[in-house]
């Protein structure tokens, strides 16, 4: 029997389920490049299981952004990119941001459309309050009522030897010791390393382009914010590598890290 059948047991729901709206995580693999073979390769070299991240993915519902494509372009083919990202852990479930002919591939192997990013933003605007008005004969009187969010930090106090790996999953992460060479903080939200730094932080992991990353003394492998990242190959400056610094995204549109020392 159908749930949606307009006859006279149209009000029945079946006891073995039910329909319900869900709004899932998603993590967004933004394409730049038309070259399929590179853009294979630059994913193995990143998150596959002998890059530099293998395990920062766990089975992550993927939605692939063909947004920034040239349309002009032709389209490699997905088949072999589906492949390489489900050997790094993600699993691809739609598609984005494409023309026509892109998307009609898209869903020829699988891929459902999804609707355009909205919500990257680097200054959200603030939800307005919710207001009540209670009226008397003599008086109205406004009500605000603001949400209060709960606890969003994850607090880690043992040292991060190599090969373990901390994920602040939709929150803030604070270590309170250190993260040795070989080992891995990421977060959802900012990084906070009340030590030294040595091994991989990875904040805004979903896209966060405000998330920030802090530590009293800054040697790290790898930094990372949303995505955008440095390894230890490029070093950093002398007045903040092994000194108290944050790293952030600039805020002039082209998402290029900033490292600062922190004043004492």
């Amino acid at each position: 029997m159908s749930v949606f059948s307009s006859g006279p047991n149209a009000g029945h729901v079946p006891a073995s389920f039910e329909i319900k709206s869900a709004q899932l995580p998603l993590v967004a693999l933004m394409l730049k490049s038309n070259d399929g073979t590179a853009l294979a390769a630059d994913v193995l070299r990143q998150f596959g299981p002998e890059g530099e991240s293998p395990d920062f993915f766990d089975h992550d519902a993927l939605v692939i952004d063909f947004s920034h494509l040239d349309p002009q372009q032709p389209l490699f083919d997905l088949v072999p990119l589906l492949k390489v990202l489900r050997s790094c852990s993600l699993v691809p479930v739609a598609a984005r941001g494409a023309i026509p002919e892109v998307m009609a591939a898209a869903l020829a192997v699988g891929l459902v459309e999804a609707p355009p990013d909205v919500h990257r933003s680097r200054a959200p605007a603030a939800p307005e309050p919710v207001q009540g008005v209670i009226e008397t004969v003599h008086e109205v009187i406004h009500e605000v009522v603001r949400e209060i969010p709960g606890p969003t930090t994850m607090v880690v106090d043992k040292p991060l030897r190599s090969g373990q790996k901390i994920y602040a999953r939709g929150c803030d992460l604070v270590v309170l010791a250190m993260v040795n060479q070989g080992a891995e903080v990421v977060a959802d939200g900012n990084i906070h390393v009340y030590a030294p730094l040595r091994g991989k932080a990875m904040a805004g992991a979903r896209g966060d382009v405000n998330a920030r990353i802090f530590s009293l003394c800054l040697e790290p492998e790898l930094i990372s914010i949303a995505g955008v990242y440095r390894t230890s190959e490029n070093p950093l400056a002398p007045n903040v590598r092994g000194k108290a610094a944050q790293v952030r995204l600039s805020n002039d549109g082209h998402e290029k890290l900033i490292i600062e020392a922190l004043n004492s």
